[in-house]
């Protein structure tokens, strides 16, 4: 049988929880003079990786040979985006489903995505428009690499800290306080895109497609720093 505390056990050990809850409320000591604020460092980053999504789609009665024709097409893709240095290639998406025309099946559509990301725009792009004979651009964005965001965070993390502790400063010293304690400080990123983007149409792939004009424009990397101080007089 299990054990069960007597009445007056249980009494004492709520008294005793009580006591040691009311305890460690008093052992806060009260706090006063605190505020929050906010500052932030920005900065416009050109964007110096390029990332190219195509496709290759075909549509028709028999769903093998539609397989063998996109495979071979992306197949083809590959080998060529392989033989360009500082290229990486990376195949996406294999869909097979299928079509319908007034609720009934007509036929299967297979669709698979290719993904090509670099720094080198000029070779990218001249690829691209090779690649446009038999596949179809689905995007086109340019982003940050990693390096480069990591080197940029940085720089503003430090400028972002140094601007609270000045904030901070003006803020004690506008109270009539000599000094400020820091409570809590959180540091966060936060970044708006700001670059071109390609789409192109479901149009028969051809020879004759020029490669796109690219640009590869800014984003802003922002590292935002918010605590709270205490002011203090000593």
């Amino acid at each position: 049988m299990a054990h069960r505390l007597a009445p007056l056990q249980l009494a004492i050990l709520l008294m005793l929880c009580i006591f040691i809850s009311t305890a460690s409320a008093g052992d806060k000591k009260p706090t006063y003079d605190r505020i929050n604020l906010s500052v932030n460092a920005t900065d416009e980053i050109e964007n110096d990786t390029l990332v190219v999504q195509l496709y290759v789609q075909k549509e028709g009665q028999i769903a093998s040979q539609l397989a063998n024709q996109t495979n071979q097409d992306i197949e083809w893709a590959v080998k060529q985006a392989k033989q360009v240095a500082g290229i990486e290639v990376q195949t996406l998406d294999y869909q097979t489903t299928p079509t319908y025309h007034k609720q009934t099946q007509d036929g299967w559509r297979v669709r698979q995505s290719l993904r090509l990301t670099s720094q080198d725009t000029l070779a990218i792009s001249q690829l691209i428009g090779e690649l446009q004979q038999r596949l179809l651009v689905e995007n086109i964005r340019y982003k940050i690499s990693q390096k480069r965001r990591d080197e940029a965070e940085n720089r503003l993390t430090t400028q972002a800290i140094s601007a609270f502790k000045a904030r901070a400063k003006l803020i004690s010293a506008a109270w009539g306080h000599t000094n400020y304690r820091l409570v809590q400080m959180d540091i966060n990123t936060s970044g708006r895109a700001v670059q071109p983007m390609y789409r192109q149409e479901a149009v028969m792939a051809s020879a004759d497609v020029r490669r796109p004009a690219l640009e590869t424009g800014k984003q802003t990397v922002r590292i935002v720093a918010s605590g709270t101080i205490e002011l203090q007089k000593e």
